[in-house]
């Protein structure tokens, strides 16, 4: 039974600045929340710093957490009020129906694979550098270099070319007013952020640099079926640095189904 989990993060404690700062971190504190270890499930989380003054972090498991540990190092343990909301995901997910639509929120890391890249980073250039001097005749890697989308353009494309296979579709913006307009009606989604976040997993490894953009909007679901697999999985690549996590709240008027 999956669960959906939000945790209030207090920004001025020491390992919440350190976990804030370092997703590798994240993910390895996400993970001891899991009672079942070595973990097996897929966990999804994301941050969400939009207030930095009350940050929070949402996960995604298919079983039941334990947020105790994260409570005590990085939130306000003594404090009143609920520190770790835990939820049953399973009504959300039963409310998936074709044509109803809802508010949506999901931080991802867009990116392209290409095999000429015009601007290798510092890990792809040693990879190329390797396979160059291989003798001739030596087998070569055939994978390309993935690459991230740096521009808003690319990045809300890459989300727009990835609906349909994901069982929703982002309709047009909802007009105002009946004027007529020689422009096509533009998807109603908006890009509210946009990082690039530098971190190393441990202290011996090359810096890692992640590419993040945070889409929200309003999405109209074509197959129940595929989108809950979307939500449960995540979408694009990142996941364990928090990227991936759908969510979906009820829009303020849904007149989708009654």
């Amino acid at each position: 039974m999956p669960h959906l989990s939000k945790i209030r993060i207090n920004p001025r404690r020491r390992d919440a600045i350190r976990l804030l700062g370092n997703p590798q971190a994240m993910h390895a504190t996400v993970l001891a929340g899991i009672t079942e270890q070595p973990v097996t499930e897929r966990v999804l989380w994301r941050l969400e710093t939009s207030d930095r003054h009350q940050p929070h972090l949402l996960v995604l498991t298919h079983s039941k957490p334990d947020w105790t540990h994260l409570v005590e190092q990085a939130g306000w343990p003594q404090a009143d009020g609920e520190h770790a909301l835990v939820r049953d995901y399973t009504p959300l997910l039963d409310r998936l129906a074709r044509g109803r639509e809802f508010a949506f929120r999901l931080t991802a890391n867009p990116i392209q694979n290409t095999r000429r890249p015009e601007k290798l980073t510092a890990s792809q250039a040693e990879r190329a550098n390797r396979a160059a001097d291989k003798p001739t005749g030596a087998e070569r890697p055939v994978r390309g270099y993935r690459l991230a989308h740096r521009t808003a353009t690319h990045q809300l494309g890459w989300l727009l070319a990835k609906t349909p296979r994901l069982g929703f579709e982002i309709p047009a913006v909802l007009g105002d007013n009946g004027a007529q307009s020689d422009e096509p009606p533009s998807a109603d989604v908006l890009l509210t952020a946009r990082n690039q976040l530098r971190f190393r997993k441990n202290s011996s490894e090359r810096q890692v640099t992640l590419s993040t953009a945070t889409f929200e909007g309003r999405l109209r679901v074509t197959d129940p079926t595929a989108l809950r697999a979307a939500l449960l999985e995540g979408i694009g690549p990142a996941k364990s640095y928090g990227c991936g996590l759908l969510t979906l709240a009820p829009l303020p008027t849904d007149q989708s189904h009654g």
